[in-house]
């Protein structure tokens, strides 16, 4: 039986930019980003590494790169979108598994900061499989339309 690795959430600064780019690169991601469009090149991950640094410096919290065993799995965390804090996690292929773990530690996070009464979550119409939000309480709430990509929203209290 294999034993689940360590997750712990760093900011994305702390990794290499290059380890960021070859996961974005990654043509499976874009059967589920929508939103990822055109290629990636240093340029567009130092751009978007800026981006979400200036939501930690906007809001005090947002997007973590995540580790599994301290080598880098993926990014994600809770941003800012309007009144809500809409939680996104992208990992790499290999450890999509990691996705169910990494949400209840992050939920966890949700829970004991006051800021977050609730969480958001947008998915694209291609995700099908809802079984694990709906088993953490995530409840639809409708469709929402995204720089002209549509997304079903969910909504996930945080008492």
């Amino acid at each position: 039986m294999s034993q689940r690795p360590d997750i712990t959430f760093t900011r994305l600064t702390k990794i290499a930019p290059d380890a960021i780019l070859a996961h974005m690169s990654d043509p499976r991601l874009a059967e589920h980003m929508p939103l990822l469009k055109g290629g990636w090149d240093m340029d567009a991950c130092t751009a978007f590494i800026a981006a979400k640094e200036a939501c930690w410096a906007r809001d005090g919290l947002g997007h973590w790169a995540i580790l599994a065993d301290g080598r880098y799995a993926g990014w994600g965390g809770f941003q800012k979108e309007g009144e809500d804090w809409d939680y996104g996690l992208v990992l790499r292929p290999q450890d999509f598994g990691l996705g169910l773990a990494i949400t209840r530690k992050a939920l966890a996070f949700a829970r004991a900061d006051a800021r977050i009464p609730y969480v958001t979550l947008l998915l694209p119409p291609s995700r099908r499989h809802m079984r694990g939000l709906e088993r953490l309480g995530a409840e639809m709430t409708g469709e929402v339309t995204y720089e002209g990509e549509v997304f079903r929203k969910y909504r996930l209290e945080t008492p």
